[in-house]
This record gives structure tokens, C-alpha cells and sequence, in this order.
């Protein structure tokens, strides 16, 4: 399990470290404390899901390097089946809120994704998409990944969080098919606080 973001030091709570912060809180559940590794240029743990060891890491690279983590990680996990993988990163065509569980396919122009398919020669890993919603402008997308979520977004967000975690959770314990069942059902954007 790999969530994507930007260095926490300049970056903690943007939009683009969504997949960092979905990463963190599962660890924090599972007990797991994510410790700063060199060589994988990541903070990794490991934790025990029903019957399975399972390895969280979230790199420490910035974003568009992430490839040169994960394929460190992968290396020295003996992945030799790509959909073992699962990449959690934030994906503007979700709206804030929601959360989807898929198997394989394109990079849609993020450049963390791009990366990994770069280094492991494929793209057929599963991944975790959280809706951050798409900018004003389409012209500013670079900078929208780079804020932080506005008053209105941050508990439609913080919800499509826990349904991550949750789908986490059961994609390790009962397969992709019952976790797309839970994250991907969610269709409607949840309502936000009366303001």
C-alpha cells in the first residue's frame, strides 16, 4: 500500500497529499508506525490484516519521483504481480467525497502515476482514487493540487478518508471485488455542513 503526496514538511493537508493522509490514518488504526527508510525513500511499516502482512509506505520523494520509491519497495517485497500493488493518490475527476477502488489502467495526467508506470514497465496496479475535485480553471489544476481544500471540501474530504481506510481494510481482507462494492457504491456527493 503506497500513498502518494508531496515532502509532509512543506505539503502536510494539500489536495495532492490526500493519498499520504489516507496512508497515515489507516496506520494509525492498524497501530503501525511509519518509520523513515533510506534506501526505499519512504516512511514504511508493516501490520498484520486477518491473516496477511501488509506494508504501508509513503514516499518521501516528491510527487512526480514517486517511481524511484516504489520500485525500491516492489524489489525488495518480491512483488512480481502488479496488482499487489495499491497506490492511494488524489484524482481530480472524483468530486470531494468520494473514493474509487480500480484495477489497472491510464495515469490521467498525474504525474505520481506516470512515475510508478515509468519504473515497473506497467500499469496494471490497483488503485485507490480520493476525489479532490476539479479547479475553477482548468489552467489551474497544477496550482489547486497544491492548496489546501477550502472549509466546504475539508469534511467531504475527511469522509472520503475514512471510506479509503475502510476499503483498505476489506480489499485485504476479503478481495477487490467486496472493496469496490463499499468505496465504489458511494456515487452521490455526500451533503456538506449547512453553512
Amino acid at each position: 500500500m503506497v500513498g502518494l503526496g508531496n515532502p509532509p514538511e512543506r505539503f502536510a493537508g494539500t489536495r495532492h497529499n490526500v493519498g499520504v493522509e489516507a496512508t497515515e490514518r489507516w496506520a494509525s488504526v492498524l497501530r503501525c508506525e511509519l518509520a523513515a527508510q533510506r534506501r526505499e525513500q519512504a516512511r514504511v511499516g508493516a501490520a498484520t490484516v486477518g491473516t496477511l502482512r501488509v506494508t504501508l509506505a509513503c514516499p518521501t520523494t516528491f510527487m512526480n519521483e514517486s517511481g524511484r520509491s516504489v520500485g525500491v519497495l516492489v524489489k525488495r517485497h518480491g512483488i512480481t504481480d502488479p496488482s499487489r500493488l495499491v497506490v492511494i493518490h488524489d484524482e481530480l475527476d472524483l468530486e470531494p467525497g468520494q473514493a474509487r477502488l480500480k484495477a489497472g489502467g491510464g495515469t490521467a495526467g498525474h504525474n505520481g502515476l506516470a512515475s510508478i508506470a515509468n519504473q515497473l514497465g506497467t500499469r496494471d496496479f490497483t488503485r485507490l482514487r480520493i476525489g479532490i475535485g476539479k479547479p475553477p480553471r482548468p489552467e489551474a489544476g497544477r496550482k489547486w493540487v497544491l492548496q489546501r481544500p477550502t472549509r466546504h471540501e475539508e469534511p467531504m474530504i475527511d469522509a472520503a478518508l475514512d471510506l479509503a481506510v475502510t476499503g483498505l481494510d476489506v480489499l485485504v481482507r476479503e478481495g477487490i471485488e467486496a472493496a469496490m462494492n463499499i468505496t465504489n457504491a458511494r456515487r452521490r456527493r455526500p451533503e456538506s455542513p449547512a453553512q
